[in-house]
Parts: structure tokens; C-alpha cells; sequence
């Protein structure tokens, strides 16, 4: 499970992002509408992921990244943006952000991103349809054992 913290100006998009993360297993331990805010929040939480939207008030995704690039170099970010945006992506990866994500963002995209950046990690839903899997098997039989009392 990982901690996260979701940064983006639009409270509708982070309660979304919070709720897919959610769904996947994981623990949302902050959310905030800027790039200043998350990096108060990430010195002060230290998440194992950041979802980072680029264009913001106070300061710009890409600065954050920056930012938290010099405060943790092993600080694992991906940035969440819309079509049109490639130049700052790429902008983005280069100041060290671990990937990206476009919008709208689904399960799907969402637990995708996060592989890419955690490939070891294995998400609830994974798990879920793991044990669905067991369950659906047919019967197992395993041989009598002879009394011998």
C-alpha cells in the first residue's frame, strides 16, 4: 500500500484521483490546490507518491517539481494533465517527474501509472480478482487419510 498525496487546483479532480487511489488499496494521506501547499505537505508527510496536476495557482506543477526534486531526489511524482499539454510534460519528465497521466483519469489509467512507477506493488483489485479466481476453481480433491488409531 502506498501513502499519496494528491495535488491539484480543483477539488472536484482531487477527491476523484483520492477515490481511484482509494479503490486500488491505497491511502490517501494528503491533498493540495497548489504546488506551494505540496510542498509544505510533502516535508511534512512524506508520501511514497505525489499526483501532480501542472497548471496551477502560486506555483505551477512543474516548479513543484523541481521543488521536491531538491527536497527528496527519490520523491516518485506523476504529473496529471489534459491533451495539449505534451510540451510541459515532457518539461515535467525532464525535471523529474516519474510519468504521466491524462485526463479523464479512470481506474484503469490510474492503476497503470502506478505500476509503471511501482512495478512491484500489487493493488486491491488485483487482489480481488486473484481470490475470485481461487473461488470460482472447481472443487479440490485431496485423497482419504487412513485412520490408523
Amino acid at each position: 500500500m502506498l501513502n499519496v498525496l494528491v495535488v491539484d487546483d480543483s477539488l472536484i479532480m482531487r477527491r476523484n484521483i483520492s477515490k481511484i487511489i482509494e479503490s486500488l488499496g491505497h491511502r490517501i494521506v494528503g491533498e493540495a490546490k497548489d504546488g506551494l501547499e505540496s510542498i509544505t505537505l510533502y516535508m511534512k508527510l512524506k508520501p511514497d507518491l505525489v499526483t501532480m496536476d501542472i497548471t496551477m495557482p502560486e506555483m505551477d506543477g512543474i516548479t513543484a517539481v523541481k521543488e521536491l526534486k531538491k527536497i527528496d531526489k527519490h520523491a516518485k511524482i506523476i504529473m496529471v494533465t489534459s491533451h495539449g499539454q505534451e510540451e510541459m510534460v515532457i518539461n515535467a519528465i525532464r525535471c523529474g517527474a516519474s510519468g504521466y497521466l491524462l485526463k479523464p483519469i479512470n481506474v484503469v489509467k490510474l492503476r497503470d501509472s502506478i505500476r509503471k512507477v511501482f512495478p512491484s506493488i500489487v493493488d486491491e483489485t488485483t487482489l480481488m480478482h486473484r481470490e475470485t479466481a481461487l473461488l470460482e476453481c472447481d472443487e479440490i480433491c485431496l485423497p482419504e487419510i487412513e485412520d490408523i488409531s
